[in-house]
């Protein structure tokens, strides 16, 4: 046999072994990459969702004043005025040094107002944690339901087709509430009627947090998670554009309306979702 000639080129038998490959060894740890910054990812949005959250409240209750207004007051609660009488023996024998429940802040155009931080803390904790509980439980109750509803809302022009809807069912049920009340016979009917918007509401509002969980992750680039975790992101967010000062109530109408359209549109997540086809047969 001849010898093979020099000007060919090597055979990929004859290339060396690596180490791990030659001694059967399984391969060095992979290098630290993008999956291992991502598993902190979720955790660290939902903190500082909640601390904006608090923050927002805390900054309430300093720019609505001690009045608070009736729309401040719903979200983080009444103000609480402690006052000592004047007959004490002496005050200063029982006072106890500890966390202060108001606090003024000086400006340099006069005075800013009075924050209480527990305060926040409490609208956070019931409020917060009302929406999150109530959020969370209509995906487990309804799953199939809710992600229909939430395919509805991220297709084209699924937020103003919802917006559109919850504007004409919200100006309708006032309309019908309106002729009920001035009937004996369907007087009833009208606590019914507020039920069944309160409940649409709600399921809607938890599906656009879901949704909005969805955004954060493709925009952020998190990880894969548990889809409780994306709607608690979700809900988190609704809540922090709820506690905005002044701006509060009008991001907060918006989602309702918009949850009470998402709900009417997709038939509470209907795979059939709406069409007047169903009224011809």
């Amino acid at each position: 046999m001849s010898e093979q000639d020099a000007s060919e080129g090597a055979s990929p038998d004859d290339a060396p072994l690596t180490p791990a490959s030659a001694e059967g060894a399984p391969a060095g740890p992979a290098p630290a990459g993008p999956r291992s910054t991502r598993r902190w990812g979720w955790p660290l949005l939902v903190a500082a969702l909640a601390v904006l959250g608090v923050l927002l409240a805390v900054a309430d209750t300093a720019l609505y004043g001690p009045s608070l207004g009736p729309y401040a007051t719903f979200l983080i609660g009444p103000s609480e005025v402690i006052t000592v009488p004047l007959h004490t023996p002496d005050p200063k024998r029982f006072s106890r040094p500890g966390l202060p429940e108001h606090i003024s802040l000086g400006a340099p155009f006069g005075r800013l107002g009075t924050f209480s931080p527990l305060q926040a803390l409490r609208a956070f904790l019931s409020n917060g944690a009302g929406l999150v509980l109530l959020a969370l439980g209509v995906l487990l109750l309804f799953p199939s339901r809710a992600r229909v509803a939430v395919e509805r809302l991220e297709g084209r022009h699924g937020p103003e087709i919802a917006l559109a809807a919850g504007v004409a069912t919200f100006l309708l049920a006032l309309g019908a509430a309106a002729l009920l009340r001035f009937t004996l016979m369907f007087l009833a009917v009208v606590p019914a009627v507020l039920i069944v918007a309160l409940v649409a509401t709600l399921f809607g509002i938890a599906c656009i947090g879901f949704a909005l969980g969805r955004v954060l992750q493709r925009r952020l680039g998190l990880g894969p998670a548990h889809p409780l975790v994306a709607a608690l992101a979700g809900a988190l967010v609704v809540f922090d554009l709820a506690v905005i000062p002044y701006l509060g109530a009008v991001a907060l109408a918006a989602v309702a309306i918009a949850g009470l359209g998402l709900a009417v549109v997709t038939r509470f997540g209907s795979e059939s979702g709406w069409s007047f086809r169903d009224l011809d047969w």
